[in-house]
């Protein structure tokens, strides 16, 4: 094997240092990009966590042999430039399939993501994709929602039975006949009609208690009355 130069040696350190930092990349054509055109699709996608850079197909190959990005060797054909993503993949695939419609030049070949090769309709699919912003906040939206549903039913629970007892009441006829109706759904049977034994049984010793109060009064007359005292038997009968 030939000695490369250490220029070259540069080179491959870095796609290999790339390629160890992240496990997604996407391999375009840049054949008959301007330099303002490719800065500024460089621009973009280093807004989005991606680094979009001019490499020799060789010298990739060498990289990338053996490691888990080899699998997009397949797509290092002609002029190539990769975007090395560190960010969202799909919102970078987005962005390249747009602006490719605005420059026919650039051309989106395939890729890789966790090594295994991306076609260009992988691509094209990830791309439709919502942006991981908006997909968490999907996600977020679908776990809160059982909650806010569960919140909702509690709430509506003391509600509907407000509702149904104003119905009930009306239905009715009044407040006074639904609070009857309710006292007498409420008051066991047999309790009235027990009530009233109660009250007779519980007068019976008041009426025993003040009859003995009033004995004793009468009985200490009838006493004094029926025995003589000592000076009335001693005095002379006429």
């Amino acid at each position: 094997m030939s000695k490369i130069s250490p220029e070259k040696v540069a080179t491959v350190d870095e796609v290999k240092a790339r390629v160890e930092a992240t496990a997604s990349a996407v391999v375009t054509e840049y054949r008959g990009m301007t330099v303002a055109q490719i800065s500024a699709l460089r621009r973009k996608l280093r807004a989005l966590d991606a680094d979009y850079k001019v490499f020799k197909n060789t010298l990739v190959l060498r990289a990338i042999a053996g490691t888990s990005a080899e699998a997009m060797g397949e797509y290092l054909v002609g002029p190539t430039a990769i975007a090395f993503v560190d960010g969202d993949i799909s919102a970078v695939a987005k962005t390249l399939r747009d602006f490719a419609k605005e420059t026919p030049a650039l051309i989106v070949k395939g890729g890789v993501l966790d090594g295994k090769a991306l076609s260009l309709t992988d691509l094209s699919a990830l791309a439709d994709l919502p942006s991981r912003d908006v997909m968490l906040a999907m996600l977020a939206g679908l776990l809160a929602s059982p909650l806010r549903t569960m919140a909702g039913l509690l709430k509506a629970v003391p509600q509907n039975l407000a509702y149904g007892l104003s119905a009930l009441i009306d239905a009715r006829g009044g407040s006074a006949t639904a609070a009857d109706e309710v006292e007498a759904a409420e008051t066991p049977a047999g309790v009235e009609e027990a009530a009233p034994a109660a009250s007779d049984d519980a007068a019976a010793p008041v009426a025993e208690v003040a009859a003995d109060e009033e004995a004793p009064a009468v009985a200490p007359d009838a006493e004094t009355t029926e025995v003589p005292t000592e000076g009335a038997a001693s005095e002379p009968a006429e």
